[in-house]
């Protein structure tokens, strides 16, 4: 079965991460597999008003920038946030972003 490119941990720049995560919709994204949980593209966007091809789009954007991991699964896609590379390679950041996305 063909596997979607990913970024090495070590090959992740955090300029891109913060660019990538500087969209509102992709922030959202983040938000949502923040928990741990993975998620089919199908269901990550299904309470956003967006078109398929616009979230695939940013789909792209985060795989790429090595924010999530998107897992082939028979005809689906699904997502989850690679965490554990970027708490490894950029201490907290992730915890900092999902405190201003979502203050208490």
């Amino acid at each position: 079965m063909r596997q979607l490119p990913h970024p090495d941990a070590k090959d992740i720049q955090l300029t891109e991460v913060l660019r990538v995560l500087g969209d509102p919709v992709r922030l959202e994204l983040v938000v949502k597999l923040a928990d741990g949980r993975e998620l089919s593209c199908s269901s990550a966007g299904d309470d956003l008003d967006i078109h398929k091809s616009t979230l695939s789009h940013h789909y792209r954007a985060l795989r790429e920038a090595g924010v999530t991991r998107t897992r082939l699964n028979g005809r689906e896609r699904m997502l989850s946030l690679r965490r554990d590379d970027l708490d490894a390679r950029f201490p907290g950041l992730i915890n900092s972003i999902l405190t201003a996305a979502h203050p208490a």
